[in-house]
């Protein structure tokens, strides 16, 4: 088979500069948040004119929340981006998601947060017809769900869990089906076939399995019905997070999941991906392009990694000064009992230093961080678990503090184990999966070469 080269990025979240993102209850609603708002729309206008003049590959794929929050306007106007890509000789396969349909959508225009005309599912392709499903061989127009000739040698297998009736759907079993009867009749044409999701089928870093929105619903049934008829290798967004991960099914067949950072917040990221023969794929990382913006002298990247940080202080911060409007944030504002704890914990964590931290635990800290305080530690450890290749690792300061103190509660942990699950059930391991959240010990979460057989 011929090599084939496209680019992937995901989770554009386009926000029409007609609608507004300004105030100081826009600014209060920006702490909370990872990714930008007023900035997306110029974020977006850099990648896509990045796009519109690589050489390198006249295909892109996007794989999900094209818009904000579902705006009317958003759409309107990244659809109108999308073909100035076309017109620029580019090819545009999208798969649409929970953001772009009717998702209590909000705008700021100085004052209280206003609602904006949004659309529905049945009104998608209105505007993104001619993206990818315009030109499809296969169609199920239920989940929005085709396939496409990619090249000669390679199908593209786009898969929505969204349908008229929600959101977020486990897939049926009709709807299985028909993803079974699109892969093996690639398979019978003698063609490679690779899948789109916006949602991911593997969680994108062990600590992640514990919480339901980080993955498709009941992914194992689709990990099993794509990877035991052909189809190895699936591209996915919503968490924007860099991750590669792999997994074998109960009858030997690997599975790659490759899940890819939201352009508009840290980490931000597209992928250059290489189809080198039907069982080697070379993945790259290509960091977001500069956009015009007033970014007070940072980088784009130093940019959207403050914003990222402002969200994790804030929340931490917030425990400490105003524990009502956290627990809010984490669905337990009405719980008052809840208040004098979380503030206690949060001047604990935002005050006190790693070593200090680490000795409740009757351990030893690494003298190069045992003077760093501990909410830098933590927010520098979050940020690295989207980011991806974190570097925590057993032979570092900070991860070999961070795993001794994990031993210490290997008995908690070994407690917690027999009463938790993972949220499609798995039996997990609370050391093990601390550890390789920390650290990355595997493949590399952003420029990879994988063998699909």
């Amino acid at each position: 088979m011929k090599e084939f080269k496209f680019f992937l990025i995901t989770d554009p979240h386009y926000y029409s500069k007609k609608l507004g993102a300004y105030g100081e209850v826009y600014e209060k609603f920006m702490d909370f948040e990872q990714k930008c708002y007023a900035e997306t729309p110029y974020i977006n206008d850099a990648v896509n004119e990045y796009l519109k003049n690589s050489t390198e590959t006249d295909t892109i794929l996007i794989a999900g929340d094209l818009s904000f929050n579902g705006e009317k306007e958003s759409h309107i106007e990244y659809s109108q981006e999308l073909r100035k890509l076309q017109d620029a000789g580019k090819r545009v396969y999208v798969v649409t998601a929970s953001h772009d349909i009717e998702q209590h959508p909000f705008c700021y225009n100085g004052g209280e947060r206003e609602t904006p005309e949004c659309i529905s599912f049945d009104k998608l392709m209105d505007y993104y017809y001619d993206f990818g499903y315009s030109t499809a061989i296969a169609f199920n127009k239920e989940h929005l769900s085709y396939v496409a000739e990619l090249s000669e040698d390679i199908r593209l297998l786009v898969l929505c869990n969204d349908t008229i009736e929600g959101a977020k759907l486990a897939y049926d079993d009709e709807f299985l089906d028909w993803i079974k009867e699109q892969a093996q009749k690639a398979q019978q044409d003698g063609k490679m076939m690779i899948a789109m999701e916006h949602y991911p089928v593997l969680p994108g870093q062990p600590i992640l399995t514990l919480i339901p929105d980080a993955r498709q619903k009941d992914s194992k049934r689709l990990i099993e019905t794509l990877a035991d008829n052909g189809v190895h290798l699936i591209f996915t967004g919503h968490m924007h997070n860099q991750s590669i991960n792999c997994v074998e099914t109960e009858k030997g067949n690997k599975f790659y999941d490759v899940c890819t950072g939201s352009l508009i917040g840290c980490p931000a990221f597209m992928r250059l991906v290489t189809i080198k023969d039907d069982s080697t794929v070379e993945i790259k990382s290509i960091p977001v392009p500069e956009f015009q913006w007033d970014k007070n002298g940072k980088t784009g990247e130093k940019y959207l990694q403050d914003q990222f940080d402002r969200m994790l202080y804030t929340m931490i911060n917030a425990m400490r000064d105003d524990p009502a409007r956290f627990l809010g944030k984490i669905g337990a504002g009405g719980n008052t009992a809840l208040y004098r704890p979380v503030s206690i914990i949060g001047k604990a964590l935002s005050t006190w230093t790693v070593g200090r931290i680490a000795k409740i635990f009757f351990v030893k800290a690494h003298p190069d961080i045992k003077n760093v305080k501990f909410i830098d530690a933590a927010v520098d450890l979050v940020r690295s678990v989207f980011y991806g290749d974190q570097s925590y690792t057993e032979d570092t300061p900070f991860g070999s503090t961070f795993l001794k103190v994990l031993r210490r509660l290997k008995p908690v942990l070994n407690i917690l184990n027999k009463k938790l699950k993972g949220s499609q059930g798995e039996e997990i391991d609370l050391y093990e999966m601390l550890k390789h959240s920390a650290g990355n010990y595997g493949i590399s979460d952003h420029n990879a070469t994988i063998k699909l057989k």
